[in-house]
């Protein structure tokens, strides 16, 4: 969340929605990878969960580097944000929302029943549908 409202203030209002959109689409990989029973292949091995785990520490680790090198900035000091392209901040709110941890804990589970029922609903929508229109 701060990443794209950090975005909209230093770049302007659309590159805080691409932002938004390259977490959302991090969400449509969660969501997706629960539909298809990605997440019990990484309940099933943990060393895979564990992989992407510390990939997200080791993204964790080099912001906090960028923060405390000799010459960088402290990570509440007023700075301006360089102008990156459209693509640069829709691959780094996917890339956020991706190696979060959290996400990949919380998210799937939550909306996989949800993603069931809305494609019961949907079948049942085409099946009425269809019988009405052949009839």
């Amino acid at each position: 969340m701060i990443y794209c409202v950090s975005r909209a203030l230093c770049q302007g209002r659309m590159a805080g929605w691409i932002s938004v959109l390259g977490v959302q689409a991090g969400n449509v990989v969660h969501i997706t990878s629960a539909t298809l029973g990605l997440t019990a292949l990484l309940a099933a091995l943990p060393a895979l969960y564990d992989g992407i785990r510390f990939a997200g520490a080791a993204y964790l680790l080099w912001l906090a580097w960028q923060a405390v090198k000799p010459g960088g900035r402290g990570v509440f000091e007023a700075q301006d944000l360089p102008h990156d392209s459209y693509a640069k901040l829709f691959r780094m709110g996917l890339l956020t929302n991706l190696l979060n941890p959290k996400q990949m804990v919380f998210l799937p589970p939550s909306s996989a029943n949800f993603c069931i029922l809305i494609a019961a609903v949907c079948c049942s929508k085409a099946c009425s549908w269809l019988r009405r229109t052949s009839a």
